[in-house]
Formats: structure tokens, sequence, C-alpha cells
């Protein structure tokens, strides 16, 4: 009886130990998805982004997210050529995007407990060096040990300096893109 004591104590400080470092600390995403998505009547034009990482402090709310801008993979080779292009965004002089906000509404948003959560965060976007502030939401989804995070907004390019000369490739991009993020957490 006394073995099942210890057994159930201990399962019970395991359980409390594995919340608190949910609940208390930074939690990091390697495995985060940026896309964006263009669409104008010449063509569409999408592109993926696995190389991005994310961390999130559930104390405070900060919220970051680094983009390395050549990780962007698209269907036809020639468009990842001209995203990279000195004429478009110059990935080798710019070779990061980042955001870096806070969650507004924190108090709502319960990572020790599973559910669907509205995060609503402001910050700062850079984009070649040009910072603009940002107001989006998305959506906190805790299910176990799994926290995952799921937003979509736009992004007008000529607001980070990203410009266009008549012709290609002003014609194939839309002015404003579309954005998705889909990053899965763990604690630090």
């Amino acid at each position: 009886m006394k073995k099942v004591s210890i057994i159930l104590s201990s399962l019970v400080l395991l359980v409390a130990l594995t919340a608190n470092s949910q609940t208390s600390g930074k939690l990091v995403s390697t495995k985060t998805q940026i896309g964006f998505y263009s669409h104008t009547s010449v063509e569409d034009i999408s592109a993926s982004n696995s190389t991005s990482i994310s961390t999130i402090n559930v104390s405070t709310g900060d919220v970051v997210f680094s983009v390395p801008m050549q990780g962007f993979e698209f269907e036809k080779s020639l468009m990842q050529q001209h995203f990279n292009s000195n004429k478009f965004l110059d990935t080798k002089a710019f070779p990061k995007a980042k955001l870096k906000g806070k969650i507004t509404n924190l108090s709502e948003i319960d990572f020790s407990k599973d559910g669907t959560y509205k995060a609503n965060v402001e910050g700062e976007l850079t984009i070649k060096e040009v910072t603009k502030p940002v107001k989006e939401t998305g959506t906190i989804v805790i299910k176990g040990n799994t926290i995952e995070v799921q937003s979509k907004f736009n992004v007008t390019l000529a607001d980070y300096g990203i410009t266009f000369v008549k012709g290609k490739p002003s014609s194939n991009i839309a002015k404003t893109v579309e954005v998705t993020v889909h990053a899965e957490y763990k604690p630090e």
C-alpha cells in the first residue's frame, strides 16, 4: 500500500511539474510553416518556408518569429530567383524577416488547459529592414503537450519598400499578399 502511495505521489508531482513547465516558461517552435499567396489575373504565386523558428513566453506574452527569407520554396525555380533577387526582396542583403510582438489578451489563454483560444498580437513586423506596427489575430490550440498557433493576415508589399517596375514581376504579383502561419510548440 505504501508503494502505491509513493507511485501516485510521484505521478502527481510529475504531472504538476510538466504542467508548470508549460505554463510558466518559454515555448519554442522549430516546426514553423510560413506561407504566402499572391493572386493576379496573370497568375497565382505561392511559396512556403519551413525553416522559420518562433518562441512564445507564456508568462509575459512575448512572441518572436524569425523567418530566413531564402527558405521560401516556390513551384517554379524562376519565381524563387525573382523573389531572392536584388530587384525584389534582395535576400542576400536582407536575409531575415522578423515579427516581435506581445499577446495582448494573455489572461484569456490557459496554456495548461486543452482548448482553442483566440490570441490578439500587437507588435512590429520587419521586412527588408523596414519596420511597421502590426495588429493581428491568431488561434492557439492546446491539446495535451502540443500547442499549435495558426494565423492568416495580409501584407502590403509597398509598406516594406518592395516596389515594382512596369512589366514582370509587377503584373505577376499582387500588391498585397496573404501570409499564413502554422507553428507547433514545445516547452524549452
